[in-house]
């Protein structure tokens, strides 16, 4: 691999951090402790995005249908997360990175909610790097909250419904979990699947995919580089001819 600069570096990188699961069975593990791991790819990410110039960072932690999953091991990763944020922060907000969380957060419990309040006021004003950390989330459920958010602004102000429907797609960014924060240039799902699993249907439509084999306790910053070079190679037309 090149040690070049990375150049038409992404703006927004999004990795769905998969395979923890298989990465501890295959050490004759219980899952719990591939989640541990993937803690340290985590923070590989991180410091990999600072140091390529990327300016946001998204991890797809949990998903509203992981809420199915044994409940073992769900208390196990809100108490991960609890821990990694507040082990984290100082670092975090020394390097210059904004924390956020977004997701159906009425599902976290008070804890977490509270530690996450907690690292987001703190690093609010941080502009090196923003990471995103996608916590109860669904692609459905942002779409669905989205429209409801609509439909009750149209509900107040009735006058206003031609205005507000006009805007049309790009009005409708407003009303997603995610405002303010371009869409992802790249996404990257690790552990050889190749779907989206629910995740960013809307922002995600023109964004760049990768799909790799390495389970996601594994991954590290020169996986996180290579998959900036090969977005580098991409052609992105947006449904243009070139």
């Amino acid at each position: 691999m090149s040690t070049d600069k990375v150049t038409n570096v992404p703006v927004h990188v999004s990795m769905i951090m998969d395979g923890n699961g298989r990465w501890a069975k295959e050490r004759g593990k219980e899952r719990v402790f591939g989640h541990f791991e993937g803690v340290e790819s985590v923070r590989a990410c991180v410091e990999a995005a600072v140091e390529n110039g990327v300016k946001y960072l998204s991890l797809y932690a949990f998903s509203e249908e992981n809420w199915n999953r044994p409940q073992a091991e769900v208390e196990t990763l809100m108490g991960l997360m609890v821990k990694a944020m507040a082990d984290e922060m100082d670092k975090l907000d020394s390097n210059g990175v904004r924390f956020m969380v977004i997701g159906n957060r009425a599902r976290l419990g008070d804890s977490l909610n509270r530690t996450i309040d907690e690292c987001m006021e703190r690093t609010a004003s941080n502009t090196t790097l923003t990471l995103v950390i996608f916590l109860s989330y669904s692609g459905k459920w942002d779409i669905f909250q989205a429209a409801s958010k609509m439909a009750e602004e149209i509900a107040l102000h009735p006058e206003r419904k031609d205005e507000i429907l006009s805007a049309g797609v790009d009005g409708f960014d407003r009303y997603l979990s995610t405002a303010g924060i371009p869409d992802p240039d790249l996404i990257v799902r690790t552990s050889g699947e190749s779907r989206m699993s629910n995740y960013l249907l809307w922002q995600g439509a023109y964004s760049e995919l990768l799909f790799v084999d390495t389970l996601w306790p594994d991954f590290r910053k020169e996986h996180f580089r290579a998959a900036l070079e090969t977005f580098a190679k991409r052609d992105r037309r947006y449904g243009k001819v070139k």
